[in-house]
């Protein structure tokens, strides 16, 4: 697309994702940029690991969220801590199934292919 912004189209939607370079890395910052894609792609997809696993053991996490929070480091740029805040309240879940939400947090597939030097913070507020 040019001006330090891309677009990635899903072949099989259609669908398509601009990102931006981010205004402390010479961009306009009107769009998620690469790395707020890594953390938003983090929590994305450990929802929906938890969201199987809960209904593989016969119950929901509906209406649950997610906040994130992506750390830059300098020297070289690259993201130091993505921080991610789950919010589950309002859901009653059982000891059981808040360890297999907890498990499943942190086993999901982009979680295991992120380098092990990148911190993960990761909260579940009940």
């Amino acid at each position: 697309m040019g001006d330090l912004r891309t677009e990635a189209v899903h072949v099989q939607s259609s669908n398509s994702i601009i990102t931006d370079a981010p205004l402390d890395n010479q961009g306009k910052g009107e769009y998620f940029s690469p790395t707020d894609m890594v953390a938003a792609a983090l929590a994305s997809c450990a929802m929906t690991i938890m969201g199987i696993a809960a209904r593989d053991n016969g119950f929901s996490i509906e209406g649950a969220k997610a906040r994130t929070t992506k750390i830059m480091a300098s020297d070289p740029r690259r993201i130091s801590e993505i921080r991610i805040e789950y919010d589950l309240s309002g859901l009653e879940l059982t000891e059981d199934q808040k360890e297999i939400i907890e498990f499943s947090s942190k086993n999901c597939p982009v979680c295991l292919s992120l380098h092990p030097d990148l911190k993960r913070n990761i909260t579940i507020n009940y």
